[in-house]
């Protein structure tokens, strides 16, 4: 879909587009990260559906950010049971992110890399839930408490997976 014409007037009129090819899975892609990098000559901004490996294309390396929804969902239902929340709105939607966005590599560090990564993700869904939970104490979706408060249900309301290890055995 995403065709070599397309993504070149794309980039004659915006000299760093933002594409997101994010069909999954990878063979239903509108176009493949190399190509895409190739057709903007290095500048577009990319995240896609499924895993692709990083580019090489003149002499630089672009990684390839696979976006979905392990970003801003744990954090977005972390703030709905931690602060009570009875609904979610629009808003809460963009202020996750915009938490997200912050968090950015190339938006913090000048890094390559658009998304942290997801070793980041435990303590960015702390941050996610609670921006979303004060925006819903503000719009009175949420009960009030205090910042304190809200942070230590975050705190006793987040769920760690911790696996045992298993061994085998012929019964």
């Amino acid at each position: 879909i995403f065709t070599e014409t397309i993504i070149k007037s794309m980039y004659s009129h915006c000299p760093k587009p933002i594409i997101f090819p994010l069909s999954n899975p990878s063979k239903q892609i509108e176009a493949h990260p190399q190509q895409l990098i190739e057709w903007t000559d290095g500048n577009a901004l990319i995240a896609t559906g499924s895993p692709f490996t990083p580019v090489v294309y003149d002499g630089n390396f672009y990684p390839i950010a696979q976006c979905n929804n392990s970003y801003i969902f744990p954090g977005l239902g972390l703030a709905v049971v931690a602060a009570g929340i009875e609904r979610i709105t629009d808003d809460m939607l963009i202020i996750a992110s915009e938490v997200l966005a912050a968090a950015s590599p190339m938006a913090t560090s000048g890094h390559q890399e658009l998304l942290p990564p997801l070793t980041e993700t435990a303590e960015l869904s702390k941050k996610i839930a609670f921006a979303v939970a004060k925006l819903a104490q503000q719009k009175r979706l949420a009960p009030e408490m205090t910042e304190n408060t809200l942070l230590q249900a975050i705190e006793d309301n987040f769920w760690l997976p911790r696996y045992r290890d298993y061994q085998r055995v012929n019964v």
